[in-house]
């Protein structure tokens, strides 16, 4: 008989003779900084297989693919690790059952945050859209809740059960007709045509649909405002309080990319992702100091092209409480 496949199409046991991947040796101070932080939050990378980061978080060297496979269940053992950020549902929706996969040996407290699939959120596949496939297409799906509730939604709640934290809504930058009132009022209904028991957020990457028809969308139906650090939009404290302050379901945060960069440079000045390069000390304690107004649920998601590497951007944020 055939070795059973994993869900990235590898054998889910490695060979004989060969060692599994585990956790890099962490020190007492993170060990301690992992037990000060708040209990109502939780920090992550934007996902987890990255090679670069060995003695960091993996104990030894090892291909991307064996990190993919391998890597969760050892990722949240680490201290300052409570959630993650699964990005790769933005390019394809994955199955209630390939969802379930991934919590095995996950600890209970753990939660995942994952990205609703494009076709949901993009209103015109771009003539260089990583999407070959549609690239040039006007995207009928756009907004269509029965589409995101069987592809995106349901997979959501079966598959990841008790270790499903937020469902993101990712807008990428793009012309919306109607402009922003329309879009706000179509972006409640559709929120609030979807199952109700997930925390939704919303992402959006242009500034001109952040207006107050879109914060009433999302209190109309308990949604929240992903406050995100990237060029084009407000400061991350202006997010933060024209969206509700502390008065918000839950806080969810993202630290993608600094302002400087986009994300092909942002990749050719930071890889292989295994140091800091470009500290923001101000941003770290704008994060810190919204987190500290509340006692919600608080998600925060650091990326490697916000400083250079997420898992020190974590530890310097840790050490701030």
């Amino acid at each position: 008989m055939s070795r059973q496949l994993d869900l990235f199409g590898a054998e889910a046991t490695p060979p004989a003779g060969r060692s599994k991947l585990g956790l890099a040796e962490l020190s007492a101070q993170i060990e301690e900084l992992g037990r000060r932080l708040p209990q109502h939050l939780r920090m992550g990378t934007s996902s987890w297989s990255f090679t670069g980061w060995t003695d960091l978080v993996w104990d030894r060297a090892a291909s991307k693919r064996v990190i993919a496979r391998q890597g969760l269940p050892i990722y949240a053992r680490h201290p300052l690790f409570r959630t993650v950020g699964l990005d790769r549902t933005y390019y394809g929706p994955m199955s209630a059952q390939e969802l379930e996969a991934l919590t095995t040996d996950l600890p209970e407290d753990f939660r995942l945050l994952v990205k609703a699939h494009a076709e949901c959120t993009t209103v015109k596949f771009s003539e260089r859209s990583w999407n070959r496939s549609r690239a040039g297409q006007r995207n009928e799906l756009f907004l269509e809740p029965q589409y995101a509730t069987e592809v995106v939604v349901e997979p959501f709640m079966r598959g990841l059960g008790r270790h499903g934290g937020v469902l993101l809504f990712q807008f990428p930058p793009q012309h919306v007709p109607g402009g922003a009132k329309s879009f706000a009022h179509r972006l409640g209904s559709f929120l609030g045509a979807l199952p109700k028991g997930p925390q939704y957020a919303v992402e959006i990457r242009n500034p001109d649909l952040f207006t107050p028809h879109y914060m009433r969308a999302l209190d109309s139906v308990g949604a929240t405002h992903c406050v995100a650090e990237l060029p084009r939009m407000p400061t991350i404290h202006e997010q933060w309080a024209r969206s509700g302050g502390a008065d918000r379901p839950a806080l969810v945060m993202r630290w993608m990319l600094a302002r400087h960069h986009n994300y092909e440079s942002g990749r050719g000045a930071y890889a292989p992702f295994n140091r800091l390069v470009d500290e923001n000390p101000s941003v770290r304690r704008a994060y810190a100091q919204m987190i500290s107004t509340t006692s919600k649920p608080s998600y925060l998601i650091v990326n490697n092209k916000a400083e250079g590497c997420s898992p020190l951007s974590i530890q310097r944020l840790a050490e701030l409480f």
